[in-house]
């Protein structure tokens, strides 16, 4: 009898802490994995081609961030991007997104090479706008930490473009 009241004891506590274990689990949210660090609370889409989909039907920005989890200067500027409030928040309210460890079919998007950390922005009606840059001659649409504000603008110039041309 009294090992059974044990077990049964034994059998209540495991049952109360794994449910509670699911309950703390489910408070912290787990790392979005298309996020890959750039920002677990954007809608991120899967692929170039379901961004396009997105963005003519949104009537937003595509946004295309290509990127190498190994690269020095894509890791620089993923820190700095997944911290700053006012590009999150756009990024999430104005953006279809897309964060890219390899290149597309599209030539378009690499119109001046294939380097990373490289940012690209696709109107609605699926323009390429190449003339969206960075600051840096030699690879045009690369930004470093430092172009954050740069980066700021350049969202905000995307968005603009779109409401004077469509």
């Amino acid at each position: 009898m009294m090992l059974h009241s044990a077990s049964a004891l034994c059998l209540l506590l495991v049952t109360v802490s794994s449910n509670l274990a699911i309950a703390i689990r489910k408070e912290k949210r787990p790392p979005q994995t298309l996020s890959r660090g750039w920002g677990d609370d954007i809608t991120w889409v899967q692929t170039y081609e379901e961004g396009l989909f997105y963005a003519q039907k949104s009537k937003k920005p595509l946004m295309v961030i290509h990127h190498l989890e190994d690269c020095q200067y894509s890791q620089g500027l993923k820190r700095v991007f997944a911290q700053n409030e006012e590009i999150q928040e756009m990024a999430q309210d104005k953006f279809i997104m897309l964060n890219l460890m390899h290149e597309t079919t599209d030539k378009n998007l690499s119109p001046d090479g294939q380097y990373v950390p490289r940012i690209m922005f696709v109107d609605p009606s699926l323009t390429v706008r190449a003339d969206i840059t960075g600051r840096y001659s030699n690879r045009l649409y690369t930004y470093e930490p430092q172009d954050l504000p740069l980066l700021i603008d350049n969202m905000k110039k995307a968005l603009r473009l779109i409401q004077i041309e469509l």
